[in-house]
């Protein structure tokens, strides 16, 4: 009898399993169809997401300073105006930097392409044992990374430039993140009336263990990549690097993805070092090992703790498959996709026992 039961569960996460790889098979392959509806929803919805995400992570504190008997109110507008008013004033004072240092970048790239180029040639001379197909190989992959990254660069200053245009839609999420935090209570109770009564407590459980694990995760990694670009910066100007607010934005960005994340960011603060400023490059190879060393063995300890309990193998297998399906978004979201994954298997197998 056991093992009917155990063979139907099987055959029944196959079945679901199948079933999802077809909807997503035929989602992908019917996306012209409705890419203009999508793109209309998700203009409608973005700033909604945005303000959600960010009245989650800023829901603890107003808790927070509410236990400590400063009203709810003037908890909420404390929060708010420290976020928003530091946000404010990094953006004013960044975006012209970084709209500039983009500029300079793509303006200069044909100058870094022919350093580079010399560099493999210099290196075509010590691998000259190699077959003249291994070398063709190797040009074709010089070619292709150069051709994405100044695809890439130009992407990167006109989805900028296009800011001003979204200027009234970005204007909106302080005034939705303020009601969220303050009907937080309320829209919960509100979207929990869609649940079926006999569900809801079940419901509730269960977003309380994916907020026990994947909001302690989310916080942490905003944290430390915060601290990783701002020592970054530090480095990069005490240094005197180009580009340094750039580089140090990309290495806070990459460093949510564990393990490969501070490779990734590391490898254009390198390139740039090297090639603009040679006898520095050690220099900001020492730099970033420290802020690595702090930051996996001080900061991820105490801030993180063990929020996302998964082995490292499956951490590494989603972040490769992540980035085989989407690329650095697909590497960023695989853990806390994976971490709710994880959660919800594991509370619906403990109602299933206790069916």
């Amino acid at each position: 009898m056991f093992e009917d039961k155990k063979r139907f569960t099987i055959l029944y996460w196959l079945l679901i399993g199948i079933v999802l790889f077809i909807f997503s098979y035929l989602f992908v392959k019917t996306m012209p169809f409705y890419a203009a509806i999508l793109s209309f929803l998700w203009t409608l919805f973005i700033p909604f997401m945005i303000a959600a995400f960010i009245a989650y992570l800023l829901h603890p504190l107003v808790e927070k300073l509410h236990g400590m008997n400063i009203h709810r109110g003037l908890a909420i507008l404390l929060i708010y105006l420290i976020f928003f008013g530091g946000a404010g004033f990094l953006f004013y004072r960044g975006y012209p930097v970084i709209v500039h240092q983009l500029g300079d970048l793509i303006e200069n790239l044909p100058e870094f392409i022919a350093m580079y180029e010399s560099l493999i040639y210099l290196v075509y001379d010590y691998t000259s044992f190699l077959p003249e197909a291994v070398h063709d190989k190797i040009d074709e992959l010089i070619l292709s990374l150069e051709r994405s990254l100044d695809g890439l660069l130009n992407r990167l200053l006109a989805g900028i430039s296009k800011i001003i245009d979204m200027i009234i839609l970005i204007s909106l999420i302080p005034v939705l993140v303020f009601y969220f935090i303050k009907d937080y209570s309320s829209l919960r109770s509100f979207f929990m009336k869609f649940i079926p009564y006999k569900y809801r407590d079940d419901a509730k459980k269960l977003l309380v263990e994916v907020d026990k694990g994947l909001g302690g995760y989310i916080r942490g990694q905003l944290i430390i990549s915060l601290f990783v670009s701002l020592t970054a910066l530090i480095i990069f100007k005490l240094l005197d690097i180009k580009y340094s607010l750039l580089l140090a934005i990309v290495m806070g960005i990459t460093n949510i993805i564990p393990y490969f994340g501070p490779i990734i960011g590391a490898i254009p603060a390198v390139t740039v070092a090297f090639t603009t400023a040679g006898n520095k490059v050690v220099f900001v190879i020492l730099g970033l090992f420290l802020i690595q060393v702090i930051e996996a063995n001080l900061l991820s300890p105490y801030i993180m703790g063990r929020s996302v309990k998964i082995h490292p193998v499956a951490i590494i297998f989603v972040l490769l498959l992540g980035a085989q399906l989407f690329g650095i978004w697909g590497m960023i979201l695989a853990v806390p996709i994976l971490a709710i994954t994880k959660v919800i298997t594991a509370q619906l197998l403990i109602l299933r026992s206790q069916d």
